[in-house]
């Protein structure tokens, strides 16, 4: 992958300003996530919403740790070499949600490509944890790739979240630069296995990210590539460069083409689209109402 140029980010247009928090939810979030030693991806990956969010007393847990096996270009989490995973950590995700009393909550992962199975029993297990102590909360896990493999992605599909979540992240074109770790079929080849083992007892889930240098007939054929696979929920945002090290931004999408590409993706047959400037894949995901059980 190419070494992005050094160079200023552009000034951001109004409509992604946005206000820092004056309540004090922001706070104890703040406090409750550091009293149990959680990771966000919030934090940890630069989420311009987090204050929103920790206002509001929501976030996004990331479990496995803060050291991501991948050096994705977009991505500002970490690339180390990880650290052991924590046996209570399932038990403080659960503990933070229900103090929280969230009704949805979403968890995610760094890459953990140096274990043989991903992470993916950490996240059953973590899945296990909070529905044992929140039975009546949603469960949306967005997930890694795990190569693939079909042993990983039945693992965190046994422990019955209502949806799964893996990002596509950006249309075919760009993904060997943009997640150079990654291929665009094979996120799609865990999307379509999911559906496949589920049918209509699961929702999937995926985003992209705008503004890299895609073209509009790009973004409308990845769209249609994520409903070939059963793709049900669709999230569309803006790409903002975390730091000058990261894939420099191309261009802003207007708030006028994002409303466009809801339109395109709801005739498309997605049956939840969220599209914006704003919008990040966890972002007001409990906007949408998922059943309560599993697949």
């Amino acid at each position: 992958m190419t070494t992005p140029e050094l160079k200023s980010r552009p000034r951001l247009p109004e409509w992604l300003r946005i206000k820092l928090p004056t309540s004090d939810s922001f706070a104890q979030t703040r406090n409750l996530l550091g009293e149990l030693k959680l990771h966000t991806v919030c934090e940890s990956a630069k989420c311009p919403n987090h204050w929103e969010c920790w206002e509001k007393g929501t976030a996004t847990f990331m479990i496995a740790g803060d050291r991501c096996t991948r050096a994705c270009g977009f991505c500002a989490v970490a690339t180390a070499k990880p650290l052991p995973l924590e046996a209570d950590e399932p038990l403080r995700v659960a503990e933070a949600t229900r103090r929280m009393k969230l009704k949805h909550v979403v968890i995610t992962a760094v890459a953990r490509d140096d274990i043989a199975d991903g992470g993916a029993e950490h996240f059953r297990l973590t899945i296990e944890k909070v529905r044992e102590l929140n039975p009546k909360t949603v469960i949306e896990v967005l997930v890694p790739d795990f190569q693939d493999s079909d042993d990983s992605i039945e693992m965190v599909l046994a422990a019955k979240p209502q949806i799964f979540n893996h990002n596509l992240e950006t249309v075919r074109r760009l993904t060997p630069e943009v997640r150079h770790r990654a291929t665009y079929d094979r996120s799609l080849s865990v999307l379509k296995k999911v559906k496949e083992r589920c049918g209509l007892k699961m929702f999937t889930k995926s985003g992209m990210m705008l503004g890299l240098g895609e073209r509009e007939e790009e973004v409308l054929t990845a769209m249609q590539d994520l409903r070939s696979a059963g793709c049900d929920i669709l999230t569309l945002g803006q790409y903002l460069q975390p730091t000058l090290q990261h894939l420099a931004m191309v261009e802003f999408i207007s708030p006028e083409k994002f409303a466009e590409y809801k339109v395109r993706a709801e005739a498309m047959g997605f049956v939840h689209v969220a599209s914006g400037p704003m919008v990040r894949s966890s972002y007001h995901a409990d906007e949408f109402n998922a059943p309560s059980a599993g697949c």
